[in-house]
């Protein structure tokens, strides 16, 4: 099984330079990305149609950024040669065209003329420059800076993540630290971690083969990969692209402002040391990063303690991945308690969650329909939901299939069920903008359910004797006081934060030291969510919609 990287441009040196003058004219502000006002006008000297224009749109901002740089410019301007020679459009017609460097560019009406005019101007204007300058993107790093106290409005932004960017500073992070979201629930939210690719986790008992279902997408081992029948990947390894191969170790990786792994810290030096990054370059890594996992322990193993909370840390990485891959393989379908603890710290992500029967070829046809029932009743018990996950079921590594075992009918049915995973695999860059919005909307519903408790809590306490008592009071009995905040806000039950975990974070806290509630901070939330969130996004939709 392959993943194709997605369609990148090619063009000769010549065309290149064309484009680029061309790009250089539509950037009409010159942040080195063109949106949605600048295309329709520099679109519409094609001469082609709003629905053709439309699906050229679509096809070269595959991952629904809401702009184009230069390379998927470029990519736009191939598709708009090839709609003029007559091809239909479709998302693959670029990878199934033989020569794409001798595309020829489109017939744009009258941009000869215009560029001609806008460089003798610029050179006009500009005697001591040589050549075009080199568009520069807005930066946002400084949104994240404690010194920056400037708003930066809504139309200055280039992206949707930008846009993301200033909500979250000026918006949503006041909430957070006001009422320290980030010590009970999730960790400040950094410049990285908007930026951040698409990631997938792998989880499973140890031999399941998730570093070799790894090897297979990669057609390579990764810098410091080990398989093997017994617990080979003793650490947390985070797979991504990089120029050259390479093993970073945790406590390095975790203090790059560039990666969004600042928040492990807090899981101490013992987990730090059990935590790597393998960089290398690949055409995969480009579009997805790949988090492997140590096996989940079972049997007499769930005795030896880790150094760290292996459970805490699968939470956190399942709330920044896009995708969770749960391995099983047919000899190992129990799941112990340390595996049912792992997929319960999964709650809230379902959605994100695949299961992968794997290695079922080890098995004959009649014994893989039995392997399969068992599995959706143990998965039954641990879920808890009435709905039946996807189960995608192959053998994922590089030796044939075993025929001799499945039979022809369960070959057939391995491919069916390696083009469906290998599909899902690919959608992942093209939905992870949609992806950062509906994790960036849960963060903010999170956070205002959140002020809503603490606030509640500080209300609660006496204003002078018998603090201490009232304090106990109310953590012992804390689903109560959920249930309180829940009916005088009329708050959806499910959104509420685990009462286990957050009374044990709540018995280091004095909650008569919390804030009370600042009605501004919560109106600024609900503003974001009602009206701005979705103005950004009708900015920097398709133009042609």
């Amino acid at each position: 099984m392959e993943i194709a990287s997605l369609p990148i441009s090619l063009c000769s040196k010549e065309h290149q330079k064309i484009y680029q003058d061309w790009f250089n004219f539509a950037d009409s502000d010159g942040d080195g990305r063109i949106t949605g006002n600048d295309a329709t006008k520099f679109f519409a000297m094609s001469k082609l149609s709003r629905s053709e224009l439309k699906q050229v749109w679509a096809i070269a901002d595959s991952k629904r950024q809401g702009f184009l740089s230069l390379e998927k410019f470029i990519t736009a301007m191939q598709l708009v040669s090839l709609a003029q020679a007559g091809n239909e459009l479709s998302a693959d017609i670029l990878s199934s065209v033989v020569d794409l460097e001798n595309i020829e560019p489109p017939i744009m009406e009258g941009l000869g003329d215009l560029v001609a005019t806008a460089n003798s101007s610029a050179n006009y204007s500009n005697p001591d420059v040589t050549g075009p300058a080199i568009p520069q993107p807005l930066s946002s790093a400084r949104w994240f800076s404690s010194k920056s106290k400037k708003k930066v409005p809504l139309s200055a932004v280039t992206s949707i993540i930008d846009g993301l960017k200033r909500l979250y500073t000026e918006k949503l992070k006041p909430l957070e630290i006001t009422y320290q979201f980030n010590d009970f629930l999730s960790p400040l939210l950094t410049s990285s971690d908007f930026d951040a690719k698409p990631m997938i986790m792998l989880l499973g008992q140890y031999s399941t083969g998730k570093t070799t279902f790894l090897k297979h997408l990669l057609k390579c081992n990764y810098p410091g990969a080990h398989i093997g029948p017994e617990p080979t990947t003793d650490r947390f390894v985070v797979v991504m692209s990089g120029p050259d191969e390479r093993s970073i170790p945790g406590n390095t990786i975790a203090v790059q402002a560039d990666m969004p792994f600042s928040g492990l810290t807090t899981f101490g030096g013992s987990f730090l040391s059990k935590f790597e990054c393998s960089q290398m370059p690949h055409a995969l890594l480009d579009h997805i990063t790949f988090v492997d996992t140590p096996g989940v322990l079972s049997g007499e193993k769930q005795r030896t303690q880790r150094s760290y909370d292996f459970t805490g840390v699968t939470s956190w990485f399942a709330a920044k991945c896009d995708l969770i891959l749960l391995l099983f393989d047919p000899h190992k379908l129990d799941i112990s308690d340390e595996f049912k603890r792992v997929i319960a710290s999964l709650r809230g992500h379902d959605d994100k969650i695949r299961v992968v029967l794997n290695k079922a070829d080890q098995v004959d046809t009649q014994q893989l329909m039995r392997v399969y029932g068992a599995l959706m009743w143990s998965l039954g018990k641990v879920l808890n939901t009435p709905e039946v996950m996807r189960v995608y079921i192959g053998s994922f590594n590089d030796k044939p299939i075993n025929e001799a075992a499945i039979g022809p009918i369960g070959k057939d049915l391995f491919e069916k069920e390696q083009d469906d995973l290998l599909s899902d695999l690919k959608d992942i860059p093209k939905k992870a903008c949609d992806r950062r919005i509906n994790e960036f909307v849960k963060r903010a519903r999170a956070a205002k359910i959140h002020a809503y408790i603490i606030s509640h809590l500080k209300k609660e306490m006496p204003a002078m004797m018998g603090k201490a008592k009232a304090q106990q009071k109310l953590i012992d009995s804390l689903e109560d006081q959920f249930a309180k905040v829940q009916r005088e806000f009329h708050l959806p039950a499910g959104d509420f934060p685990n009462v286990d975990h957050f009374k044990a974070v709540l018995n280091g806290y004095n909650i008569d030291k919390f804030e009370k509630m600042k009605p501004k901070l919560i109106q600024a939330v609900d503003d974001m969510l009602g009206y701005e969130i979705p103005e950004l996004l009708k900015n920097f939709r398709n133009p042609y919609d």
